[in-house]
């Protein structure tokens, strides 16, 4: 019997003891220290990223007029090259036949017009004198006309025969830089082969796009009352290559097209960059950004806040508990930060880290 009251005292005393140090955990716990942050407004910058296309200022394709065999090329890939400056010599039989022909045919147009002038000069007199008729005459006068009028259709024929001649002679348009050249001596070509690209380089278009919404969002963050002055107030345009660096110099927004694509539903944009040291090079891509400064915004860091289905929540300290906060955020490109746009305002207090322990209502220190 004494030994059963023992063990009865030792469970009691255990008992005890545990839920005391249950209690005191708990305690413990309820009353958890947690860094927390103030909130007051002040400035950030934001930065859009869109892919884009490189072209040069000018990008001109050569193709040739002429059908035929190349002849000679006067120049090689990445040459730099200037207006009118010969960079193809085809050999094209049929443009020389073309003007051999047109020649003959200008000498015959010729001869006949002298022949109806000397028929003209013969039957005046004589119908002057009675000898013919006037009828006569005339008909020897519209003769001549006509052999008049053949000459000079003749001289437009030479002429254009003599432009295909020297479209064989393939030059440069534009001043820039050559680019692939496909076709070697040899190789036959026509209208539709691309011989070369001649790019003026020394100023690089960027082309990229956006849809109607992002479209009118970024013009409404843009000083300016038209579509003219809001482009001239765009802030300074920021590209990194394909390799992930930073390209030196700053760009410039240029145009918006001024009809938004139906199939795509997205306007096109044309941003410059000075090319002064020719790196970039027409055809490649990379990425642009286009800073937006947002003044008197709250700021907080990303670890004060969790996911929970599609929305972005906060714990907002409330005395000596904490209340969870539905809000709205935009992410700074630091990836470390949020832009507070809707859930919170000045001055309030938030628990700066370690949320995942947090739940509603529950008393911090």
């Amino acid at each position: 019997m004494k030994i059963g009251l023992f063990y009865y005292v030792v469970f009691a005393l255990f008992l005890f003891s545990s839920c005391s140090k249950k209690a005191s955990d708990n305690k413990t716990s309820a009353t958890q220290n947690y860094p927390e942050l103030k909130l007051s407004k002040q400035s950030a910058t934001l930065s859009t990223t869109y892919p884009v296309t490189l072209r040069g200022k000018v990008d001109v394709e050569i193709r040739p007029r002429v059908d035929g065999f190349i002849e000679a090329v006067y120049i090689d890939e990445g040459a730099v090259v200037k207006k009118g400056q010969v960079l193809f010599k085809i050999n094209s039989p049929s443009s020389e036949q073309m003007y051999l022909s047109a020649k003959a045919s200008l000498n015959s147009a010729q001869a006949q017009l002298n022949t109806s002038k000397l028929d003209v000069e013969r039957i005046r007199p004589l119908a002057e004198k009675g000898i013919v008729s006037n009828v006569q005459l005339q008909m020897y006068e519209n003769a001549y006309q006509s052999a008049l009028a053949s000459l000079e259709q003749a001289k437009a024929t030479l002429m254009q025969a003599e432009a295909t001649k020297n479209w064989a002679t393939v030059t440069s348009p534009v001043d820039g830089i050559v680019g692939t050249i496909p076709f070697r001596i040899g190789s036959l070509v026509n209208s539709t082969s691309s011989l070369t690209t001649v790019a003026n380089t020394s100023n690089i278009y960027a082309y990229f796009s956006m849809n109607e919404k992002v479209l009118s969002e970024f013009l409404n963050t843009l000083d300016g009352e038209t579509q003219k002055e809001k482009i001239k107030n765009a802030p300074e345009l920021t590209l990194r290559l394909a390799d992930g660096s930073t390209y030196a110099e700053k760009g410039k927004l240029e145009t918006i097209s001024g009809v938004v694509n139906v199939t795509t539903g997205s306007a096109n944009f044309r941003a410059v960059f000075p090319n002064r040291q020719g790196l970039l090079k027409s055809g490649t891509s990379g990425k642009i950004d286009i800073p937006r400064i947002m003044d008197n915004v709250l700021i907080i860091p990303q670890a004060a806040t969790f996911a929970q289905q599609d929305k972005v929540l906060t714990f907002k300290v409330q005395g000596d508990s904490v209340v969870q906060k539905n809000i709205s955020v935009i992410a700074l490109n630091d990836g470390k930060n949020y832009v507070v746009t809707d859930g919170l305002a000045d001055g309030d207090v938030i628990v700066e880290s370690g949320v995942a322990t947090l739940f509603n209502g529950k008393k911090i220190k």
